[in-house]
């Protein structure tokens, strides 16, 4: 059973509200917005029934709180990319990603395509660029992923924590389940399966690790 704390029509007022409130350039009825909302809320109900927090998913229900700014944030991006996805409206989509970035000082494109399953925490400061993303991701605040000059950009395997203040850029490919250190750059530089990857006198080291990335965050499909 999915709750949530705003009806889809009082939610759609509310998103609708705030957008008329930061960018007044032009009037966005409720019912432009209402269209979009099934399809964002269905992506969000299937991301959140994956993971394996309370406040996510209880084993009975899954939640949505508007106030909780970490949900909001993952509902705010779907619901940009829905639009983007759906009708190709660059204006619209952007709206709600400039919205997403006010609020949370979350940057994730409208067109960047993240998995079904991620997880956000604390994600102020956050960039989520170009990237080749899969399922189980977690992403804490400050992080950074995008193309580099060349525009070569990264592939991340499944289950993949990054940690506040790491960056993956440019031409990596991050195996599955692995864990990227606070503060931990990693540029250009490939990583094996289930590493724990850290800085050390400006090296760029790895080591292998027993943590799962699935089952501390979510609930596995296996």
């Amino acid at each position: 059973m999915f709750v949530q704390s705003l009806n889809t029509e009082s939610l759609a007022q509310y998103v609708t509200k705030q957008i008329n409130f930061n960018f007044p350039d032009r009037v966005i009825p409720v019912g432009e917005l209402i269209f979009f909302m099934k399809t964002a809320l269905q992506r969000t109900e299937y991301c959140f029934s994956k993971i394996n927090i309370k406040y996510f998913f209880n084993g009975k229900h899954v939640f949505f709180n508007h106030l909780n700014t970490d949900q909001y944030a993952v509902f705010l991006y779907y619901l940009s990319n829905t639009i983007w996805n759906e009708i190709s409206d660059e204006k619209l989509a952007s709206k709600v990603y400039y919205l997403n970035k006010a609020l949370h000082s979350l940057d994730i494109f409208y067109e960047i395509k993240l998995p079904d399953i991620f997880l956000l925490v604390h994600s102020v400061g956050t960039v989520l660029g170009r990237g080749d993303y899969q399922d189980n991701l977690v992403v804490y605040q400050r992080v950074t992923v995008g193309a580099d000059k060349n525009d070569k950009y990264p592939v991340l395997g499944k289950g993949v924590t990054m940690y506040g203040g790491s960056a993956v850029i440019g031409d990596c490919r991050i195996g599955n389940n692995c864990l990227v250190s606070m503060g931990t750059i990693v540029m250009d530089k490939d990583i094996p399966d289930n590493m724990v990857v850290f800085k050390r006198n400006s090296q760029i080291l790895y080591k292998t690790t027993k943590k799962s990335v699935i089952e501390r965050y979510f609930i596995s499909s296996e």
